[in-house]
């Protein structure tokens, strides 16, 4: 069994953008749901006042043997300078990916 939901949301100025995902499947014995996240933000700067927001990297595993589960989450923050038609842009984005690993008690027949 896999169900997947998938979300693109655009705000109205076209300056944000969040795309997200998540996927639940099941498949011997063991239950696996994964998360992805992606926030685009585009932000109007002069040449005088950049203020990059220093990069970002979070990772974090844990398993625990007695439940039988593992988890694993990552998040990547950063930014990039971009020039459209003589005018300067920030562009700040975020990655987030987070995997959980469960086992399925069998069913009793």
């Amino acid at each position: 069994m896999r169900d997947l939901v998938f979300k693109n949301l655009t705000s109205q100025d076209r300056r944000r953008k969040v795309i997200a995902s998540c996927e639940v499947m099941d498949k011997e014995g063991v239950r696996s749901i994964i998360n992805r996240h992606f926030i685009c933000l585009v932000k109007e700067v002069n040449d005088n006042n950049i203020e990059k927001p220093l990069p970002y990297l979070y990772v974090l595993k844990a398993r625990n043997t007695k439940q039988q589960t593992e988890k694993f989450f990552c998040k990547l923050k950063g930014s990039v300078c971009a020039v459209h038609k003589g005018r300067l842009f920030l562009i700040i984005f975020m990655h987030s990916l987070q995997i959980s690993l469960t086992a399925v008690p069998e069913q009793v027949s």
